[in-house]
Formats: structure tokens, C-alpha cells, sequence
């Protein structure tokens, strides 16, 4: 369907879909600097710039994190379309 086929509910409910992905999207932005930050970087700043074990270490936590987001949010999705095909077999 194109945009101007969708009804008002159907645009509200896409647009409620967009802002919880913002919102998803910010909310694990959020905790994965925090995390990588706290895992990563001492407590007592030595340099300006960050040092290269401190490179890497951020560079392979946001790794682990992006990757472990991607592999839920696989599963999920997986675990939803179960559940519709469920639905659909039981008439609900």
C-alpha cells in the first residue's frame, strides 16, 4: 500500500510504529555508550584522546552490542511471525 491509500488509523499507527523505533533506536544508543564507556574507559581520564586499548575496546563492545541487538531482534521476529501463524490456524 502507498502512503495515500492508508486510512487515518493506518497512518496513525504507522507513525506510532516510526516514533517507538526512534525511541528503541535512542533508548539502546544510550546504554551501549554508557556500557562501552563504563567497560572501556577509566575512571581517572590520563589523555584528551583516547588510547589505542581503549580503541579497541570500544570498537569490539560496540560490536558485541550491535550484533547481540541484531540477533534478538532476529529471534523476535521470528517468535511474532510463530505467533500469527498460530493465530491463523486457531481462526483468532
Amino acid at each position: 500500500m502507498s502512503m495515500p491509500q492508508m486510512d487515518a488509523a493506518q497512518q496513525a499507527k504507522l507513525q506510532l510504529m516510526q516514533e517507538m523505533e526512534i525511541e528503541m533506536m535512542s533508548d539502546l544508543y544510550s546504554r551501549m555508550t554508557q556500557a562501552c564507556h563504563k567497560k572501556c574507559i577509566p575512571p581517572k581520564y590520563s589523555d584528551a584522546e583516547l588510547g589505542k586499548g581503549e580503541s579497541v575496546c570500544l570498537d569490539r563492545c560496540v560490536a558485541k552490542y550491535l550484533e547481540i541487538h541484531e540477533r534478538i531482534g532476529k529471534k523476535l521476529t521470528a517468535m511474532s511471525a510463530q505467533d500469527d501463524d498460530l493465530k491463523k490456524k486457531m481462526g483468532v
